[in-house]
C-alpha cells in the first residue's frame, strides 16, 4: 500500500509540475518529456531569423550547417542555435533521463532482456544445486545462523542456501548473479508465506538486508575511479566496506526489533563474529598490497569466486548424477527446466520494473527532483555542511530511486570537482554502500505477486538515510 501510494505521488505531482511549468512559461514544450533521450539538448524556445540578435543571426546563416553553439562546454553545454524551416531553434541545458516512451523501450530492451538471460543461467544453474543436494547440504550447515534470523523459516528449508548465494554475490559486486539467487529465495520464501499478497517477516529481514548494500569488493566503483583518472582507485574501498557494513547492522537491528528476534543468541553472535573477522582479514590483506597489487586483486577475486561457484556446481552434478537419474532426467535437462523457469520470473516482474522507471522518469524530468535536491543541498549549506559534501548529494538522493541516475551524478561529480576530491570520494560511497530500494522492491516483491509490503519500504529508507549520515563521517575521517 504504501509503496502504491508513494509511486501514484511521484506519477501525478510530477505530471502536474509539468503541466504547471508548461502553462506559466517555465518550459517551452514537454515533448522531451515523452520522447527526449538521456544528455540530448532541451529546446527552450524557437524565434524568427530576425529576432534573435545580429551577430548569432550572421554566423548562423554563414555555418555550413546552419548551426551556432555559444560556449559549448562538454560537461555543461550552453545554448546552441538551429536554423531550420525560416525559424531558429534555441537549445539550452541537456536532459536528465530518457523520457517515458525510450524509458519503455529501453527497460525492455537494456535491463529486462539481459536480465532475463542472467535470470536463465543462474535459475538453471540453481536447478542443478537443488537436484544434486548441494542447496540442502548448504542450508543444513547454516541453518543454525538463520533460523535466529528467520525464525519463521523451518530448519535446513531451501530458501537459506538461496540467501546465502545472494548475500555472497552482494558481497562480492557480483550485481548479475545477485538478483537470480535473490529472487529465488523470495519465491522460496513464498512458499512458506500465509498471506500470499502480503510480505512475511521472513521476506521483510532478507529484503532490508539485501538493500542495506554490503559490499566487500566494490568492483564497479573502482573502475569508474580509475576510468576518471583517480591516483589511487580502491582508496574507497575500506570506507564502504564501514559504510556498508553499518547499514546492514542497522537493517538487522531495526528488523530485528520489530520482529522480536533473540539477539543474544549464541549461534548468532557466532555468525556475526566470523562475518566481521572476515572483513577484517580481507581489509587487513589489501591493506598490505601496492596500488597495482590492489587493482589486481579486486578486479579478478570477485570473477574467480563466480567461476569457482559454477564449477562447483557443474562438477557436483556430474559426481551426484544418480540424483538426476532418480528424478528421471538429466544435469542437461535440468539445467534448461531451471532456465525456462528464469525466463517466466523475468516476465512477470517487467510489469512492475516498468512502471517504477517510468515514474521515476517522469519525476526526473519534469524538475522537481532537481528542486528538491537543490533545497536540501541549501539548507545542509546553511547549517554549516562542508559545501564538498553538499556537491555529492545528488548521488545519494538518487541513489534509492535509480542506480544508472545515481551512476551519471557520480560520473559527474567525479569530472567536476576531481575524482580525488572529497566530493568524487564520498560520492563513490554513496554509490556503493545502499541499494536502488524502488527497484529491488518492485523487481523483489513483485516476482512473487506481494501487493502490501507492509514496512519494509520505511525501513528501507531509514537505512539508506543511515548510509548516507554513515558515509559522511567515514569519508571525512578517511579523507
Amino acid at each position: 500500500m504504501v509503496l502504491s501510494r508513494f509511486w501514484l505521488v511521484i506519477f501525478i505531482s510530477s505530471i502536474v509540475f509539468i503541466v504547471v511549468s508548461l502553462f506559466i512559461g517555465n518550459s517551452y514544450t514537454i515533448d522531451f518529456v515523452l520522447n527526449g533521450k538521456k544528455d540530448d539538448p532541451i529546446l527552450i524556445s524557437e524565434k524568427y531569423l530576425h529576432q534573435i540578435p545580429t551577430f548569432v543571426k550572421d554566423s548562423i546563416v554563414n555555418a555550413p550547417d546552419n548551426m551556432m553553439v555559444v560556449n559549448n562546454n562538454v560537461s555543461n553545454p550552453d545554448t546552441t542555435y538551429v536554423y531550420s524551416n525560416k525559424t531558429v531553434k534555441i537549445y539550452s541545458g541537456i536532459q536528465k533521463s530518457d523520457g517515458l516512451l525510450p524509458t519503455c523501450k529501453n527497460t525492455l530492451v537494456d535491463l529486462v532482456l539481459p536480465l532475463i538471460a542472467y535470470l536463465a543461467f543462474f535459475c538453471g544453474l540453481m536447478e542443478l544445486l537443488i537436484i544434486s543436494g548441494a542447496s540442502g547440504k548448504l542450508a543444513k550447515l547454516l541453518s543454525p545462523v538463520f533460523v535466529k534470523v528467520f525464525p519463521s523459516i523451518p530448519k535446513n528449508h531451501p530458501s537459506i542456501s538461496y540467501m546465502t548465494l545472494n548475500f555472497a554475490a552482494n558481497f562480492l559486486g557480483l550485481d548479475s548473479a545477485a538478483t537470480p539467487f535473490g529472487l529465488k529465495a523470495m519465491e522460496s520464501l513464498q512458499e512458506i508465506n500465509p498471506e500470499k499478497d502480503k510480505a512475511s517477516d521472513a521476506q521483510i529481514m532478507f529484503m532490508c538486508l539485501h538493500a542495506s548494500g554490503l559490499t566487500l569488493i566494490a568492483t564497479s566503483i573502482i573502475g569508474y575511479r580509475a576510468a576518471a583518472g583517480a591516483s589511487n582507485p580502491a582508496d574507497v574501498m575500506l570506507p564502504c566496506i564501514i559504510t556498508s557494513f553499518i547499514g546492514t547492522i542497522a537493517a538487522f537491528l531495526i528488523v530485528g526489533i520489530k520482529q522480536k528476534i533473540n539477539f543474544k543468541s549464541a549461534s548468532l553472535v557466532v555468525g556475526l563474529m566470523v562475518l566481521i573477522a572476515a572483513i577484517i582479514g580481507l581489509l587487513m590483506y589489501v591493506n598490505h598490497l601496492d596500488l597495482i597489487g590492489k587493482n589486481y586483486f579486486t578486479s579478478n577475486l570477485s570473477a574467480l569466486i563466480l567461476v569457482g561457484i559454477i564449477a562447483f556446481t557443474l562438477i557436483f552434478s556430474f559426481i551426484k548424477e544418480e540424483k538426476f537419474a532418480e528424478a528421471k532426467t538429466t544435469v542437461f535437462d535440468a539445467f534448461v527446466v531451471g532456465a525456462n523457469n528464469g525466463v517466466k520470473t523475468g516476465v512477470v516482474i517487467f510489469p512492475y520494473v516498468l512502471g517504477m522507471l517510468v515514474a521515476i522518469s517522469l519525476f526526473r524530468n519534469s524538475g522537481l527532483f532537481e528542486i528538491i535536491s537543490n533545497w536540501i543541498a541549501f539548507i545542509f549549506s546553511n547549517m554549516g555542511v562542508n559545501k564538498q559534501i553538499t556537491d555529492a548529494l545528488p548521488v545519494a538522493l538518487l541513489r534509492p530511486f535509480s542506480s544508472a541516475g545515481s551512476r551519471g551524478f557520480l560520473i559527474d561529480s567525479m569530472n567536476t570537482f576531481g575524482a580525488d576530491s572529497m566530493t568524487g570520494r564520498l560520492s563513490s560511497i554513496f554509490q556503493c554502500s545502499a541499494e536502488s530500494t524502488f527497484y529491488v522492491i518492485a523487481v523483489y516483491f513483485g516476482s512473487v505477486n506481494i501487493k502490501n509490503t507492509r514496512y519494509a519500504l520505511g525501513t528501507m529508507l531509514l537505512v539508506d538515510v543511515i548510509c548516507v549520515i554513515t558515509a559522511i563521517f567515514v569519508a571525512s575521517w578517511f579523507f
